[in-house]
């Protein structure tokens, strides 16, 4: 009898990321989005450089040579990037959720201080044994994101070895995972969702076209539909972006951790 399963796993070994015990050296080095490199930006015409972004993403202020990103709004196309790699860079690293919408933006880190929903969420969870259940619901992608989240439950990111779970009911859910831009389908089926799901209820917004509409939908998002509580900036969010996310929202990031 053939078992090419187990000649592989004898072959390659563990392949399960060790992040976030430890640090991985794909989380620390993969770029999610381009962010301003500084550079000062003098120019005869600031609308040159706002116009790099087809999504609005970059503001420039030429009263004090300021460049801002939005990375809610990136779609990470690295246009930016070619064409003015003085200005612009890709960031590496998938720490880029973050609990407030303006630091994404600002591109602070994430509040040290738990606030209370998440808190609450950490010590209901931690009576089931850390055991978190995720409702994953797609308000109108296009798909890419789903990709994204259904790798979280492969070897290589494993996520049930940190006791997170995804759930078909909303009943038994304690975070509401969201992708797509809110498309006018899905606003009675995502508010039926979250009225289903016990409080307290932490909702995750992943990916540009959750955070802000994106390049198919401007001025959508999520955050007109429901209250958000960490967004998870990328198109897509990369895996480790998610677990990042999720581990943010739960308050399990560890000391120590990006």
């Amino acid at each position: 009898m053939r078992l090419p399963w187990l000649l592989r796993g004898l072959r390659d070994g563990v392949v399960t990321t060790p992040w976030p015990g430890r640090r991985d050296a794909y989380f620390d080095q993969f770029p999610v989005t381009p962010v301003p490199t500084g550079a000062s930006a003098i120019t005869t015409d600031p609308g040159a450089i706002e116009s790099l972004c087809p999504t609005g993403a970059i503001t420039f202020a030429p009263g004090n040579d300021t460049i801002t990103l939005d990375r809610g709004r990136c779609i990470a196309c690295g246009r930016c990037v070619q064409q003015r790699p003085d200005l612009f860079a890709w960031q590496p690293g998938n720490d880029v959720a973050r609990d407030d919408r303006d630091m994404l933006i600002a591109d602070t880190p994430p509040d040290g201080d738990v606030p209370r929903l998440r808190a609450d969420v950490a010590e209901r969870t931690a009576m089931l044994r850390r055991s978190v259940h995720i409702r994953h619901v797609d308000a109108g992608s296009d798909g890419s994101d789903e990709w994204e989240v259904r790798a979280l439950l492969n070897p290589v990111y494993d996520v049930h070895r940190l006791g997170i779970f995804f759930t078909a009911s909303p009943r038994h859910a304690d975070i509401l995972l969201i992708t797509g831009i809110g498309a006018p389908g899905m606003i009675l089926p995502l508010a039926r969702t979250r009225a289903a799901m016990p409080d307290p209820v932490v909702v995750i917004a992943t990916g540009t076209d959750a955070i802000s509409g994106g390049l198919v939908g401007p001025g959508m998002g999520i955050p007109r539909l429901l209250e958000v509580d960490v967004f998870v900036p990328g198109a897509p969010a990369p895996p480790f972006a998610l677990l990042h996310g999720i581990l943010l929202a739960l308050g399990r990031l560890p000391a120590g951790a990006p």
